[in-house]
C-alpha cells in the first residue's frame, strides 16, 4: 500500500506533462505487443509451411506445392507461391529468384510496419519530460521570487524535486520503449534472414531437379 502510495505522489507531484507521457506509454505497448504477437505469429505460420510443402517441392510437385502455399497466410506462403507460378514460365534461375526478390520486398513492409514508432515515442517522452521539468522550474524560480528569504531556499529545493519527476518519468518511459524497439527489430530481422535462406533453399532444390531432368 506504501508503494501505491509513493507511485501516485510521484505521478500527482510531476505535474500536467506527467499525462502526454503516459499516453505516449500507452500508445508504445499497444504496438509492441501487436507488433510481437504478429511477428511470431508470422514465423511460426512460416516454419509449419516450410516443414509442409518441402516434401512436395523435392519431388518436383510444384502444383500441390503452390495450392498450400497460396492458401497460406504467411510471408513465406506469399514468397514461395511467387517462384512456384514463375516457374511455370521461366526456365532460368535468375528470372524465378527475381520474381521471389520482388515478393520478398513486399513482404518486408508489412514486417517492419509500425515497429519504428517506438523509437519516436521514446525520444517524445524524454523531450516531454525535460519540457514538464524546465517549465516546473519556471514556476518554482517565479513562486520564490516573493518569498521571504529565509524560506526561499527549502522552497525551491522542495520545488525543483518536484519538478524533475516529469524528466525521470519519461525516462522511465523511454528506455523500456527502446528495448523493445530493439528486440522487435531484431525479431524482424531474423524471420527476414529465415525467409531469405527459405528462398535460397527453394531455388537449388528447383535447380538441382532441373539439373538431373535434363542429365
Amino acid at each position: 500500500m506504501e508503494i501505491y502510495s509513493s507511485i501516485v505522489g510521484f505521478f500527482q507531484n510531476g505535474g500536467f506533462f506527467m499525462y502526454p507521457v503516459i499516453l505516449v506509454l500507452a500508445a508504445g505497448l499497444a504496438i509492441a505487443v501487436e507488433r510481437y504477437m504478429y511477428l511470431s505469429t508470422t514465423q511460426t505460420r512460416s516454419n509449419a509451411l516450410w516443414k509442409e510443402v518441402t516434401p512436395f517441392i523435392k519431388d518436383g510437385e510444384y502444383v500441390e506445392a503452390e495450392a498450400i502455399t497460396s492458401e497460406s497466410k504467411s510471408a513465406l506462403g506469399t514468397i514461395l507461391t511467387y517462384g512456384l507460378n514463375r516457374i511455370k514460365t521461366a526456365r532460368r534461375r535468375d528470372d524465378i529468384e527475381r520474381s521471389m526478390e520482388e515478393s520478398l520486398m513486399e513482404v518486408m513492409p508489412q514486417l517492419e510496419k509500425r515497429t519504428h514508432y517506438l523509437a519516436t515515442f521514446a525520444n517524445i517522452a524524454t523531450l516531454l519530460g525535460l519540457l514538464g521539468t524546465i517549465i516546473g522550474l519556471i514556476r518554482a524560480f517565479t513562486a520564490v521570487s516573493g518569498a521571504n528569504p529565509a524560506e526561499k531556499a527549502d522552497l525551491l529545493s522542495a520545488s525543483i524535486s518536484v519538478a524533475m519527476n516529469t524528466t525521470a518519468f519519461g525516462l522511465i518511459v523511454a528506455i523500456p520503449l527502446l528495448l523493445m524497439h530493439a528486440v522487435l527489430q531484431t525479431k524482424t530481422t531474423e524471420i527476414i534472414d529465415s525467409l531469405e535462406m527459405a528462398s535460397v533453399k527453394f531455388l537449388n532444390t528447383v535447380g538441382e531437379r532441373r539439373a538431373d531432368g535434363d542429365s
